[in-house]
């Protein structure tokens, strides 16, 4: 048995990433994870998404460095590979894992919010988006935590999507209100998660409002990606939208766009600022002119 790990390639949050994995067994690659200091949030189903920064030292541990190419031919050929149509389903270990601890001693919120944001006409509101979300908080806030409230507010908000600008976060607002009452959070905290939730409609906290920002922030992180991953956010948005024209769909999304591009700040932080604004503006304007003039 052998645990690989391919180069640092892959862009997300600001640096790039390599993948770990093993040839014959998950508890191999889990106890290799571990005890190099790999989280337990970075496993996606069949292998360990690992920031540059672990590079050298997994290496050093004892993973043998391949290429992507090879990598992947080792993965498939292990038995081990998750197909792309299960992988929303793959995400439930991380996911679960970080909502126990966030808030412990409620796994049955946690399993419902897991259903609703698993349902099979999500495509990009999916589980992989609320992991990104996640994911964005953690490098925003690093070496601390974000509040609970803040990760409960990214739990919650798009829990409820049936893809109505304004309505679904309004209705995810009010299921935080009414889910977290029953689960006995303080009412200020509820109403801190839900008045959050609502602020991801507009994505224009006040100045000053650090936790608003800082959820603002991680959930539009999605566009300061490579050229690439954006084209994936994109097209999975379509997807999204796949009941309406596609001349519908473009003029709705080009006057999404045009707001995103409006807001003045685009980004809040100092930190989202510097990882993802200028990519982001980058594509937005060239997604807007693919749109004026298709």
């Amino acid at each position: 048995m052998a645990v690989y790990v391919d180069p640092p390639l892959w862009p997300a949050h600001g640096t790039v990433f390599s993948h770990l994995i093993s040839d014959k067994s998950l508890d191999e690659l889990h106890a290799f994870a571990s005890a190099a200091g790999v989280p337990e949030r970075a496993f996606d189903g069949d292998h360990y998404d690992v920031p540059e920064r672990l590079y050298d030292d997994l290496v050093k541990a004892g993973a043998i460095p391949v290429e992507a190419r090879v990598l992947v031919r080792k993965l498939l050929a292990s038995g081990l590979r998750i197909p792309a149509r299960d992988r929303n389903k793959a995400l439930t270990v991380p996911l679960m894992k970080h909502w126990n601890t966030i808030y412990p001693g409620h796994e049955e919120l946690g399993l419902e919010l897991l259903e609703r944001w698993g349902e099979d006409t999500r495509k990009y509101h999916g589980r992989t988006h609320l992991l990104a979300v996640l994911e964005a908080l953690d490098v925003l806030t690093e070496p601390a935590l974000p509040a609970r409230t803040v990760s409960l507010a990214a739990w919650f908000h798009d829990a409820v999507y049936e893809g109505v600008a304004g309505q679904d976060e309004e209705a995810s607002a009010q299921l935080a209100e009414d889910r977290l009452t029953e689960a006995g959070l303080s009412p200020e905290d509820v109403a801190e998660v839900a008045r959050l939730v609502r602020l991801t409609d507009k994505h224009n906290p006040e100045p000053g409002d650090h936790a608003g920002a800082l959820l603002c922030d991680a959930d539009l992180s999605v566009l300061g990606g490579d050229e690439q991953s954006y084209a994936k956010y994109v097209a999975a948005v379509r997807e999204d939208y796949a009941h309406i024209s596609d001349d519908d769909f473009a003029t709705g999304r080009a006057a999404v766009v045009r707001h995103l591009l409006a807001l003045d700040p685009l980004f809040h932080g100092d930190r989202a600022k510097a990882l993802w604004l200028e990519a982001a503006r980058r594509n937005l304007a060239a997604e807007l002119s693919a749109l004026v003039w298709a």
